[in-house]
């Protein structure tokens, strides 16, 4: 080659390689300066909708490892952001799946009083487009949706969530702008928000869904509790695993930071029967309602009376510790998770209701203390934490037992005419199948209602409705149009806790099937009889 020629050659690639380093030397710059407005106000503030996609925004245009999309709407028609993070081309779901990597679900600010899983899933954003925890990435892609409550996060009030410490320029409110609180939707499906949700977990199908909060209940010691998929209905390994999950993460935390993280709880009760307590162990809450799904909920509460930047270290810490030992036991999450969709439920005995589970004998709790503090702008009080342990023994209620059981049938099948049940079914992802013509004579069973008793008052807007009854065999044969739920799928767990007439979370609880029964003694929904 002449030497003039490889000269050129030579000074284009060197151009190229500079340019590129340039660029590359601009997007760290531009990240290693990207903020959270909690950290551009020294935590006197929280980030609002449009914080959060400049925020997210700035990290995917300056990082090839997170991809901006959405997740669904607001009642108010807010587009719900959602950041992809990790090794993949695009945000699609196919592509996500496709990399057949471990997919975690992080979910902030259902409640937009309680905001430093907000700021935390943000920054862990960041974190990782600057190149850090990059071992993560060979197993895991995260979806991070860090404003769930994005309407209820734009009513900022200086007077929202009571004594909570700050940000003392004010917070979100708890319920969404339909005043409903969307982590008691999630079977009933009556908001948007929790309606995207499912949406994402249909489209992703995540192994791995968080969902971090902030409690404002006793006085303890902790600077974050968590929980686990606490119903009996949810597969045994899927428990299993989370328990020495929590276990790993709680030893981590006091080993590298002296901090001390526990169950969730609050304490109830009068000497010598006090008693620690867990949250209900119904599906409507976020992390039970994933493990029916057969897929690992996790919930965490920081400590509302922490001051707000020790919270959202406490957030970043447990954001921290649960994704390194989700990376280095992947293999094994994805396959409880696989197995669990796998295993048939037919014919086996599956947990309607339940009731709180004690201890066998007192356990030790690390209760607290406050100080009163006054919020400068409000003069409002406002409790700071003080650094107090005090071991206390009392009984402890984390888990559940079973109390009603019912057999899981090989199929239901649902009338035609019940069209809001089926709406419902489908959004969750439940597959079905439609009659194309009658059948023959079959051998199944009717429900047949003994007592039907609605709650005197509206809770989020439904009178929870509760009946007995028992099965009876019959012979009858079905109408083109009618739907069959076959229960040889993954979501079958699902299926059966909304569709069982006594289950105590389900579609005879929300009131879908009440013009059903009004009239008649006989659950509309019939199942067969193996």
């Amino acid at each position: 080659m002449p030497i003039r020629r490889l000269y050129l050659c030579l000074s284009a690639i060197l151009a190229v390689s500079i340019s590129s380093a340039t660029g590359q030397g601009r997007s760290q710059a531009a990240l290693q300066q990207l903020k959270t407005r909690a950290e551009r106000t020294d935590y006197r503030e929280t980030s609002r909708y449009d914080d959060i996609l400049s925020f997210l925004n700035t990290a995917a245009q300056n990082s090839e490892l997170v991809h901006m999309s959405t997740m669904g709407f607001t009642s108010e028609g807010r587009a719900l952001p959602l950041a992809i993070v990790g090794r993949v081309s695009d945000p699609r779901p196919e592509t996500v799946k496709a990399a057949g990597k471990l997919r975690i679900y992080i979910q902030a600010n259902v409640h937009a009083g309680e905001v430093e899983g907000k700021e935390s899933s943000q920054a862990l954003i960041r974190d990782i487009a600057l190149g850090r925890h990059k071992e993560w990435l060979d197993s895991m892609i995260l979806l991070v949706g860090p404003d769930f409550n994005a309407d209820g996060n734009e009513k900022v009030s200086l007077a929202n969530r009571g004594p909570q410490h700050g940000p003392v320029g004010g917070m979100g409110t708890r319920p969404n702008a339909q005043g409903l609180n969307i982590n008691r939707d999630y079977m009933k499906l009556d908001t948007p928000e929790g309606r995207s949700m499912v949406q994402l977990l249909n489209d992703y199908d995540p192994h791995i869904m968080m969902d971090l909060h902030t409690t404002d209940g006793s006085r303890h010691a902790y600077h974050l509790t968590y929980e686990t998929p606490n119903n009996p209905a949810v597969e045994p390994d899927i428990n299993q695993i989370s328990i020495e999950w929590m276990a790993a993460v709680t030893k981590a935390i006091k080993t590298k930071y002296t901090w001390v993280f526990h169950a969730y709880g609050n304490v109830g009760g009068r000497d010598p029967d006090r008693v620690w307590s867990t949250v209900e162990d119904l599906p409507r809450y976020s992390h039970n309602y994933w493990g029916l799904r057969n897929r690992f909920g996790i919930l965490s509460e920081t400590y509302s009376y922490l001051n707000f930047k020790d919270r959202v270290i406490a957030c970043s810490r447990f954001l921290e510790e649960v994704l390194a030992f989700a990376h280095t036991n992947a293999s094994r999450i994805k396959k409880a998770a696989a197995d669990a969709d796998k295993r048939s439920l037919i014919g086996r005995q599956i947990s309607i209701r339940s009731k709180l589970k004690r201890s066998p004998q007192m356990v030790e709790i690390l209760m607290g203390e406050t100080e009163d503090e006054i919020n400068p702008y409000t003069g409002r009080t406002m409790l700071l934490r003080k650094d107090v342990r005090r071991p206390e023994k009392m009984w402890e209620e984390a888990a559940f037992e079973s109390t009603d059981r019912e057999r899981v049938p090989a199929s239901y099948y649902v009338p035609a005419n019940l069209t809001v049940a089926i709406e419902r079914l489908r959004a969750h992802g439940i597959l079905m199948e439609r009659l194309t013509e009658p059948t023959a004579a079959l051998s199944l069973e009717e429900f047949e209602i003994a007592t039907n008793t609605a709650a005197p008052q509206a809770f989020e807007n439904h009178k929870e409705r509760t009946v007995t009854g028992k099965y009876n065999a019959v012979e009858r044969s079905l109408p083109a149009g009618a739907w069959r739920v076959p229960m040889n799928q993954p979501l079958a767990r699902l299926a059966f806790y909304l569709i069982e007439p006594r289950s105590n979370d389900g579609l005879m609880t929300w009131n879908f099937l009440d013009d059903a029964i009004k009239d008649g003694k006989i659950y509309p929904i019939v199942r067969t009889i193996n």
